[in-house]
């Protein structure tokens, strides 16, 4: 290759690497509505090909017919518990005198123990100025919502129309032999479906669970505390315990000790130890992943990708591993053998 030729591919390379991070970062607020498309795609990606490959159906109407599969199944639902969601925070109900009174006993016992003034100046105005942060991202959080649910339609319509031509497109762009690339395709495939669905069946699971032992020991707005520990089970180990923990502390700082003792024995032994134990089965099932992959790679993903990291996560974690073993087995192990 002359010098003119190198230089050429090297520019190419480098102008590609930086566009391509430029379009990244300016991607990143439609993030989720991209991984969730492509989540998406795989999911519904053998019915494309047989309602387009066995059936003749054309590929726009087959994309329109699965768009309408993927809305009513998987973005309805979505929508309907974020819906859900907001309009139980705007009305739940606090008994505000026994509230204030908790607060406020709680202040004098800290007071007493320790000489710091919880109720100080100082902390009521470090409140008071956290409390327009809050409402401003929860109004950020659905403003993005929304523009992802339309991005993920957008995308998905157009990953459906490309199928097999994306497909062979992407793999031509891997820099694998044929077998590594079906691995690293099997690897995506197996871990996507896994999360996919074994997540959304933990959640339903773990929140049942807890509305029973929300129910048995009398906690406040059963179902709305249900509903959280669903949304709360996607961070694995701790997840739960961040919606019932809180709830066994109210309880015992209105009084009901035996109740708030009950709920943390409960919480502990019955919902964490539940969710740890199904989350492995689930995914050991499916996608024989490792219980520390899983771990790690969500709380990875969810700094990274928002929501979907609790799908890409552990995949970008697997991958990351399958890559490091496909060097090892094609040139480490290879060289082994040639000094041989």
């Amino acid at each position: 290759m002359s010098v003119k030729e190198q230089y050429r591919k090297y520019s190419l390379i480098t102008i590609i690497l930086g566009l391509g991070l430029l379009l990244f970062l300016k991607m990143t607020p439609f993030m989720g509505g991209i991984l969730g498309a492509c989540t998406i795609y795989i999911m519904v990606r053998d019915q494309m090909l047989y309602l387009t490959q066995k059936k003749k159906i054309r590929k726009s109407v087959t994309a329109i017919i699965l768009l309408i599969e993927a809305i009513l199944c998987f973005l309805v639902p979505l929508s309907l518990a974020v819906w859900l969601l907001i309009s139980k925070l705007q009305t739940v109900n606090v008994d505000t005198a026994t509230f204030v009174d908790t607060i406020t006993n709680l202040a004098d016992w800290i007071r007493r123990k320790t000489e710091y003034d919880l109720l100080s100046k100082e902390n009521i105005s470090s409140i008071a100025s956290i409390l327009p942060g809050i409402g401003q991202f929860l109004m950020g959080g659905i403003s993005s919502f929304a523009v992802n649910l339309f991005v993920l339609v957008f995308v998905l319509y157009f990953m459906l129309i490309g199928g097999k031509k994306m497909e062979q497109y992407v793999n031509d762009l891997l820099p694998f032999n044929d077998d590594n690339t079906q691995n690293v395709i099997h690897e995506i495939n197996m871990i996507v479906r896994s999360n996919a669905i074994g997540i959304p069946l933990l959640a339903v699971i773990q929140g049942g669970v807890a509305m029973i032992g929300y129910w048995i020991f009398g906690a406040p707005n059963i179902l709305f505390a249900g509903f959280l520990t669903c949304f709360a089970s996607i961070i694995p180990m701790v997840g739960t315990a961040l919606v019932w923990f809180p709830i066994a502390v109210y309880m015992a700082l209105i009084g009901n000790w035996v109740q708030a003792i009950g709920l943390a024995i409960y919480g502990g032994a019955v919902i964490s130890q539940l969710d740890n134990l199904i989350r492995f089965i689930i995914q050991k099932k499916m996608a024989d992943i490792h219980p520390l992959i899983t771990v790690f790679g969500v709380v990875i993903g969810l700094s990274l990708f928002g929501f979907m990291g609790v799908i890409f996560g552990p995949l970008l974690l697997s991958l990351f591993f399958l890559f490091v073993d496909m060097f090892k087995r094609g040139y480490l192990d290879a060289r082994g053998k040639t000094t041989e």
